[in-house]
């Protein structure tokens, strides 16, 4: 299948309901502005706020907004990037993952409701699947597969050329995958996971 195309309307609604089936918040917005203003009102003031590596987040400008320091929340990337001690910054990066928020992507998402995350370090996994309060996903809706065998080629087979691409682009050697997330349920009371689904082609 082509993974670069928006998925039909019935496929987007078989997969906002497994979502919402898995325990899951989900919200369907039409493209990256909607999201950007949805992202944004999901986060209170005061609070704290960590991010994954996301191109998606990219694109819709959060980074950016994060960058600027003119916003309300909490940047625990700033801490991170400030410290030029190697374990300092280890350590600073692994208590980032307790994050009252901490925002990324998936690379997959199947019509019945499941995600799959790769990481080359497995920096998000934990946050992801545990530490933070609150995990929120800002997935672009190409990213929706029927099932988790072809969410699984996905990664393999498109994402990571795109992100080994990416990394030399900059400088870097290269990617790979160290670690795979495949999300089933949120069975947890004391967290919450939410997905804002983008209508628009985002991330890889």
């Amino acid at each position: 299948m082509a993974y670069d195309v928006l998925p039909s309307k019935a496929a987007i609604d078989r997969a906002l309901e497994g979502l919402k089936a898995r325990g899951v918040g989900v919200r369907l917005v039409a493209d990256r502005k909607a999201a950007l203003e949805e992202l944004k009102k999901m986060i209170p003031a005061g609070d704290g706020v960590m991010t994954a590596g996301s191109t998606t987040l990219e694109q819709i400008g959060f980074t950016d907004i994060l960058k600027t320091g003119q916003h309300p929340w909490h940047n625990l990337k700033d801490a991170i990037l400030a410290e030029k001690d190697p374990v300092k910054q280890g350590q600073l990066r692994r208590t980032s993952c307790m994050a009252d928020h901490f925002i990324g992507s998936v690379h997959a998402l199947t019509e019945d409701g499941r995600t799959i995350t790769a990481s080359y370090s497995g920096s998000q996994i934990p946050a992801y699947s545990f530490l933070s309060n609150h995990a929120i996903w800002v997935v672009g809706a190409q990213k929706i597969v029927p099932d988790l065998e072809e969410g699984m080629k996905r990664v393999r087979e498109y994402c990571l050329p795109l992100e080994d691409k990416r990394v030399k682009s900059t400088g870097g050697a290269g990617s790979d995958i160290g670690w795979l997330l495949v999300f089933e349920r949120q069975h947890l009371p004391f967290r919450k996971i939410d997905l804002i689904l983008v209508n628009e082609v985002l991330g890889f």
